[in-house]
């Protein structure tokens, strides 16, 4: 059975119940992490995630909260012991800022270290990412305030899709993401610069035709979070879901 793990559900800033945005796309021996927010180490393990068994780190954009913990996940990784490699993907912006971050800490120089290895992505729609047999992966373009991706999840043998936005104002290119996706996982910051309203969430999967609608990277402070989903369902005639951390949706 694949899946994706909700790891984080939080806009930027987090509390107790809402770490940043994060996801793990799991289907066979692929363990893909999309984004590395905060503490990863405490919240991987909650999450009973192993982590030799991550396979691939997909960084959507570097920012604080989609990025910030990279290097603590790199470095305990290191610390416990892992010898296999990890493919790290991202956009040229991000791939340049990862490896001078990395740099910053002299990580070439600590001992032992496992492979790992940069793929950048190109800054073009539907641009192929992984492609296996039961796991084929494409990003995307979004319109955030720095280039930043969004993705297209497909799962061959099982026939099914799931779409995620990252962060973004509505813009065609998700709606082509996501167009006819089984589930959409779509931001819902607020209508801002770069970020998208419940409303305009709903709209996108829409007119995507997507099956589901889950809100993810939403206000944790001052915010009714039930009423995100009453103003999602407003314009979304399909089934709107909040999503939580620690929350894993079957993808069978």
């Amino acid at each position: 059975m694949g899946q994706i793990d909700i790891l984080g559900t939080a806009y930027a800033v987090p509390d107790q119940q809402h770490e940043n945005t994060h996801l793990m796309v799991v289907e066979g021996e692929h363990h893909v992490l999309i984004d590395c927010a905060s503490n990863p180490i405490q919240h991987l393990r909650q999450a009973r995630v192993v982590f030799d068994e991550i396979s691939d780190l997909i960084l959507t954009h570097f920012h604080p909260d989609h990025v910030s913990g990279a290097p603590l996940l790199l470095m305990d990784m290191w610390l416990l012991g892992r010898k296999l490699p990890l493919n790290i993907y991202g956009l040229d912006h991000t791939i340049d800022r990862m490896e001078a971050m990395m740099d910053l800490f002299e990580w070439k120089r600590w001992p032992g270290f496992f492979p790992v290895l940069f793929h950048r992505i190109p800054e073009q729609e539907m641009s192929p990412v992984l492609d296996f047999p039961d796991l084929r992966l494409y990003t995307s373009p979004v319109k955030h305030l720095i280039p930043t991706i969004g993705l297209r999840v497909e799962f061959p043998h099982r026939n099914k899709v799931v779409a995620y936005s990252c962060d973004t104002e509505p813009c065609p290119q998700v709606v082509r993401l996501a167009e006819s996706a089984d589930i959409l996982i779509h931001e819902v910051a607020g209508a801002s610069l770069g970020h998208s309203s419940p409303a305009q969430a709903a709209e996108i999967a829409q007119r995507a035709n997507a099956g589901s609608l889950y809100l993810i990277h939403y206000p944790t402070r001052g915010v009714d979070l039930d009423s995100l989903v009453e103003e999602a369902r407003l314009h979304y005639p399909g089934p709107v879901t909040l999503a939580k951390d620690f929350m894993s949706l079957e993808i069978d």
